[in-house]
């Protein structure tokens, strides 16, 4: 479980689509209900978050440093993409808190988490198509490039879609080269999954729950892997500007017919 988070959550392939599937697909024996699943989860998404911090370190520095010191040559552009992050994580704080336990009571069996994957691979696929080879970088993103985004990355509440993909396909279409896209996405991924920890956390103290070895070991494992996995996907993005997103959307198509088949008749 900690490898699949480490790898799907940052891979444009959906981490909740694959975390409802593999399980059963795999009879794989985990009980959601098991008082420490919940921290086991908390600990996993630390590590990923940790991970994100580190990779994009240079990013936060010059947040952090713009709010400091307002005359510093990148202050103003860096304040400036400070405040677009902000701005694109909004709708998803809003639609997390009103419908994210609706959305996944509703559509979080795997047969319809597999029909949304296969959906996902053709967001993927279409949105290359349209948007074609992306020429801007961040420093041209507009308020509502960015706040298109931010809807987009609301609909990785429903499993199968993922977060990461809907959200650099929105940043290509608004005219972002692949890699600025990423980068954007997981800017804003970052305080996404930390303020996910944090608000899970209160419901570890009031139930008294504590960390096992297994969960520690599984935070290590899931920001190593995290780590190791946005490396390469930025590399690849960095090198494929055009269609970059194909080889995903033909994956989680293929992941998703494949899955349905075996469900029907294994």
């Amino acid at each position: 479980m900690a490898v699949l988070q480490g790898i799907t959550e940052l891979f444009p392939i959906s981490s909740l689509g694959h975390a409802v599937l593999l399980p059963r697909l795999l009879n794989w024996p985990i009980d959601q209900h098991a008082p420490d699943f919940l921290p086991y989860l908390v600990v996993m998404h630390l590590g990923t978050s940790i991970a994100l911090f580190i990779y994009f370190w240079r990013d936060w520095l010059g947040f952090l440093n713009s709010l400091l010191h307002r005359d510093a040559p990148r202050s103003a552009a860096d304040r400036r993409l400070l405040i677009l992050v902000v701005l694109a994580t909004i709708p998803a704080v809003l639609a997390g808190f009103v419908l994210r336990k609706w959305l996944g009571d509703v559509f979080g069996s795997p047969p319809i988490a597999a029909f949304f994957l296969i959906a996902n691979g053709f967001v993927l696929y279409f949105g290359d198509e349209i948007s074609g080879e992306g020429v801007g970088t961040l420093d041209e993103l507009n308020w509502k490039g960015a706040l298109a985004v931010g809807i987009a990355q609301c609909f990785a509440l429903i499993p199968g879609f993922s977060r990461s993909g809907l959200t650099i396909v929105a940043g290509t279409i608004a005219g972002l080269k692949h890699e600025d896209s990423a980068r954007f996405s997981f800017l804003m991924a970052t305080p996404i999954i930390l303020g996910a920890t944090v608000l899970e956390a209160p419901k570890l103290l009031h139930s008294g729950a504590t960390l096992g070895g297994a969960a520690v070991l599984s935070g290590v494992v899931a920001g190593v892997v995290a780590f190791a996995s946005l490396w390469v996907l930025m590399r690849y993005l960095h090198t494929h500007e055009i269609s970059a997103m194909k080889p995903f959307s033909y994956y989680c198509a293929a992941a998703g017919l494949a899955s349905l088949a075996w469900m029907a008749f294994v």
